[in-house]
């Protein structure tokens, strides 16, 4: 696969989370056939480049692309929530290793100084639920309950221990929580992204579902944002507070009819 035709001066920032906005497993097409007409058009019309911005890693990213019969790639891709990737000449992703040395370089510094605060946030989950923790490489620490509602529970209770460690955060997308860098997340990643390109935030647009997408939907991070119909609600509540476009269709077909809605 390779991406669309060069833009020599992109005028317009298109990010996308992945998983329950863009991309629905169950669905006939994964990732709608419209989709793609649009990014195309949008491409000739508003030199748009577009971009995943997701938690999946990038060996799994691919697999999605792969799954779902991209005719194309993207232009970008945000993995992990904070790592930076461009396709070579043969399409192949590469990582952006300005961007993501730095911010591994800052998260292993982290969390040896949160090592004590997140035994005793280990300990506290461990006791009181059935959440299971979790250790994978370059993913230090996280955790994934069993329900929406114990998750809720446990970001309840953690919450203050969190704040013994200034630069600690936490990203969640429904039963799965990741511990991060504040500084490194899809929100400052994304415009770091559009810094690359040399866009302005006015000039980028963001569209996603789920808790972890709260930073990338904010106007410090998007000049537009949107959320298809099955988003939750407390990033219903961030598009609303923005004037947003919250779409009547969920997934990917939600996307499809943002896009139409706002660039038509």
């Amino acid at each position: 696969m390779r991406t669309l035709d060069t833009c020599a001066k992109p005028d317009l920032l298109l990010s996308f989370d992945f998983d329950g906005t863009l991309h629905h497993p169950a669905d006939t097409h994964p990732v709608p056939l419209d989709f793609f007409e649009v990014i195309r058009k949008l491409r000739e019309s508003r030199n748009a480049i577009w971009g995943i911005n997701t938690g999946r890693s990038i060996p799994h990213v691919m697999e999605g692309l792969v799954e779902s019969k991209f005719p194309f790639i993207p232009d970008w891709v945000i993995a992990r929530e904070r790592e930076i990737y461009f396709p070579n000449a043969f399409g192949r992703f590469e990582p952006y290793q300005k961007w993501n040395k730095r911010c591994e370089d800052e998260i292993h510094q982290l969390f040896k100084k949160a090592s004590k605060t997140l035994k005793r946030i280990r300990k506290e989950v461990e006791e009181h639920t059935g959440a299971q923790y979790i250790e994978l490489d370059g993913d230090p620490a996280g955790f994934i309950s069993r329900t929406e509602e114990e998750m809720e529970w446990i970001i309840g209770h953690i919450a203050p221990l969190v704040k013994e460690v200034p630069d600690l955060g936490w990203q969640r997308s429904s039963i799965y929580l990741r511990f991060g860098h504040k500084n490194y997340q899809k929100g400052t990643t994304l415009s770091e992204v559009a810094k690359i390109y040399q866009l302005d935030i006015s000039q980028t647009f963001a569209m996603g579902d789920s808790h972890n997408d709260i930073e990338m939907l904010s106007a410090e991070h998007s000049g537009r944002a949107a959320c298809p119909a099955n988003a939750v609600d407390e990033i219903r509540k961030v598009i609303e507070s923005r004037n947003g476009y919250i779409a009547k269709a969920v997934h990917g077909n939600g996307v499809v009819e943002a896009l139409k809605a706002i660039y038509d």
